[in-house]
């Protein structure tokens, strides 16, 4: 299995890779920012939903913006030529809304706004906790490197998210620790197949194009 460490100091110092990278977490960031907005109740709207899909739009764009600080053109859009593997990154958090709706109505009972908003808690929970991880090794990496990008932004906005989803999950249920857990382990093992597929993508566009002198 992969480790994002292992690859990311290969992702940033390829100008190509990495404005591919780029697109690919603005990408995914934006479609965290419509799945809050899509999964949101006509009227029971607080601050703190509000607040989290702002500004996981303004990541997207964030993201997006940063591009154009690496030698390279062609990524005004999300279409899968400008992704790293694209079909398991465009479908990563619709996978695990899925599963985490599929627990909570076995597991809770749950249905209608109860059901997508517990699920909303809990996934977004859990990708918290991965992003927490995966902007630092990034950011470290840009660091070694020397690169004009940076998130250290998002980073701190991040850690302020997970401290917020937090105190929500406390209200939704006593034992939101086990649940919390159980999406955890699900989000495991979605990002080692997500990291996997990154590792392969990368591999295919960092090789050298054959050439045939017969």
């Amino acid at each position: 299995m992969m480790q994002l460490q292992e690859i990311m100091p290969e992702i940033v110092n390829n100008p190509l890779l990495h404005a591919k990278w780029l697109n690919t977490l603005s990408m995914m960031e934006n479609t965290g920012a419509r799945k809050i907005s899509a999964g949101e109740h006509p009227l029971k709207v607080n601050l703190i939903i509000l607040k989290h899909a702002a500004e996981e739009a303004r990541h997207a764009y964030y993201l997006k913006k940063q591009i154009s600080k690496i030698q390279t053109t062609g990524f005004e859009d999300y279409s899968f030529g400008s992704l790293l593997a694209p079909i398991q990154s465009y479908h990563y958090l619709h996978s695990l809304d899925v599963a985490a709706s599929k627990y909570l109505k076995t597991e809770m009972n749950l249905t209608g706004h109860a059901l997508s908003f517990g699920a909303y808690l809990l996934v977004t929970y859990s990708i918290e906790v991965r992003a927490d991880e995966l902007y630092g090794i990034y950011q470290s990496a840009l660091d070694k490197s020397g690169s004009k990008v940076n998130v250290k932004s998002i980073i701190a906005e991040e850690e302020g998210h997970l401290a917020e989803m937090i105190e929500q999950l406390k209200t939704f249920a006593k034992d939101w620790e086990r649940h919390g857990e159980y999406i955890c382990k699900i989000e495991n093992e979605l990002y080692a197949k997500w990291v996997n597929a990154i590792g392969m993508a990368r591999k295919k566009i960092s090789e050298p194009v054959a050439q045939n002198f017969a």
